[in-house]
């Protein structure tokens, strides 16, 4: 899933404006002018649209995170330089502060089904031989279903 898409949907299902998206960037880390918010808003087909990079992404889940949890004690957590479906799900996960059972529940509003064994799968370490990739349907499947809880399922993107 591509990194702009995720921006516009996780914009479009907890209803923030331009100035809330630029306070999400820099609780995150990133200070960025509202013009450059609106280059990463678009479609790819649209004119001036420009590609959201991981790093700055990693700012915006980030800025959910102490949005949502608060600012974290002493050291803050170095931000990622590549992100791949794992960690979104899994910084969306701290952010909401959900357990294995809301985020089932997330995906059962999406007829999504996924076992507690999966879900965790996607929440070990790469070298483990339970680890499993997060597939961008799995991750799709999420954020529609947050969409779904926050925003009502008539008003689905």
């Amino acid at each position: 899933m591509g990194n702009n898409d995720i921006l516009r949907i996780l914009r479009y299902t907890f209803h923030y404006h331009d100035y809330k998206m630029k306070e999400v960037f820099a609780l995150g880390g990133r200070e960025i002018p509202v013009e450059e918010l609106g280059k990463w808003l678009k479609k790819e087909e649209e004119e001036g649209f420009k590609k959201l990079q991981d790093k700055d992404l990693a700012h915006f889940l980030e800025g959910l995170i102490v949005l949502h949890r608060g600012k974290k004690e002493g050291e803050q957590p170095a931000i990622q330089k590549s992100l791949n479906n794992n960690t979104v799900l899994r910084k969306l996960k701290i952010a909401l502060q959900y357990k294995e059972e809301n985020m089932l529940e997330i995906f059962t509003l999406r007829g999504f089904r996924l076992s507690k064994h999966e879900l965790s799968a996607f929440f070990r370490n790469p070298s483990q031989a339970q680890y499993r990739e997060c597939k961008d349907q799995v991750l799709r499947n999420f954020l529609m279903g947050l969409q779904e809880k926050y925003r009502g399922k008539d008003n689905q993107e």
